[in-house]
């Protein structure tokens, strides 16, 4: 299958492409490095031992999109491209607007006028907000608490009348909860630039000496410690969950959205005491305000991506940490040499 990747040199689009081109898919990657480096596509070439086509753009840039479709005509897409800190869509969220809804507006117009009618899309557990019930399941009230999470909401509404207006077209809309770790090789893995907005990265670079703490936002939640409780899920396991929708395109009838996670949940005290196993490294934090947009608990149903897709998580947390220590000690500056680094 021939696969355009929008955002595939991010920290899940370069996850996936690995086991992609392994399984013998044609992949182009779209991506204007805004939030990611080229670097992280050299070094998924080694590890696939497959090469793969680039393009640098912006999805918002109709006139590219459309020759980089009329030139490599893909059967699927796979939409990765897009902001995606909570935290900071709430400073930002025009930006958020006009990045993930119009560039994904644009992507479907060009799928439309080149005959591709197929499409994952990269969608998250944030459009659920605040839980009437646990584990989520597909059906639960969508209310998103952040201009990030609505964006995601309002794109899998756009892509649900998309597949509805056009005969043949089918869509997956995989909602990811928490996603973390590396590649086993520690060649590829989350590289945030500037300050970290999700935990994980946080944790690492405090353990490899680059912030001196992290700070946890918010310790009087509902949970089992009082900090934010979350379902992590390793990003391999979410590598393989995209290949599997991709597989299940063409057993469905319309769109469908997917809740992608463990099924299980870890607070953020209890991700740093892992972690502090993983790597033999203490990881110092303190203690702040909550962050808007935050909610206490979250956790997935699975149900529907084994029954639709044949597909569930294999790894654990203890997985998780030690992946991402192997890549984060292996690169303690990222993908950049450490005099482009802060």
């Amino acid at each position: 299958m021939r696969v355009l990747v929008t955002g595939g040199a991010g920290y899940i689009g370069s996850h996936t492409l690995v086991p992609l081109l392994r399984a013998g898919h044609e992949v182009l990657v779209y991506d204007n490095y805004a939030t990611s480096s080229p670097e992280a596509l050299a070094r998924v070439r080694q590890l696939a031992n497959r090469d793969l086509a680039v393009v640098e753009g912006d999805i918002r840039d109709l006139a590219l999109l459309d020759r980089t479709f009329a030139s490599f005509r893909p059967d699927a897409v796979i939409h990765f491209a897009g902001l995606k800190a909570v935290g900071e869509s709430h400073s930002q969220p025009l930006e958020y607007y006009a990045q993930n809804i119009a560039g994904s507006i644009t992507l479907l117009q060009c799928m439309a006028q080149n005959g591709c009618t197929q499409i994952v899309f990269s969608s998250s557990a944030t459009v659920y907000g605040e839980p009437d019930y646990l584990p989520y399941d597909e059906h639960h009230p969508l209310r998103p608490q952040s201009p990030y999470g609505r964006s995601k909401l309002m794109i899998e509404t756009i892509i649900r009348d998309w597949t509805s207006a056009n005969a043949g077209a089918r869509a997956i809309l995989l909602r990811y909860f928490n996603p973390v770790g590396a590649h086993p090789s520690g060649r590829i893995g989350e590289d945030p630039l500037g300050t970290p907005n999700n935990l994980m990265p946080y944790i690492a670079q405090v353990a490899i000496g680059r912030r001196e703490a992290l700070l946890v936002h918010g310790d009087d939640y509902d949970t089992r410690d009082g900090t934010g409780e979350r379902d992590y899920i390793h990003v391999e396991d979410l590598a393989r969950a995209h290949l599997a929708a991709l597989d299940s395109l063409d057993r469905i009838d319309g769109c469908e959205a997917i809740n992608v996670g463990t099924g299980q949940s870890a607070t953020v005290l209890e991700m740093v005491a892992a972690f502090e196993r993983a790597s033999g490294r203490s990881v110092p934090y303190r203690i702040g305000p909550r962050r808007p947009g935050d909610v206490a608990r979250m956790c997935a149903d699975v149900a529907k991506a084994r029954a639709l897709m044949g597909w569930q998580a294999e790894l654990g947390l203890d997985a998780m940490c030690s992946a991402t220590w192997q890549w984060q000690s292996r690169n303690p500056t990222g993908y950049a040499p450490e005099v482009e680094r802060d």
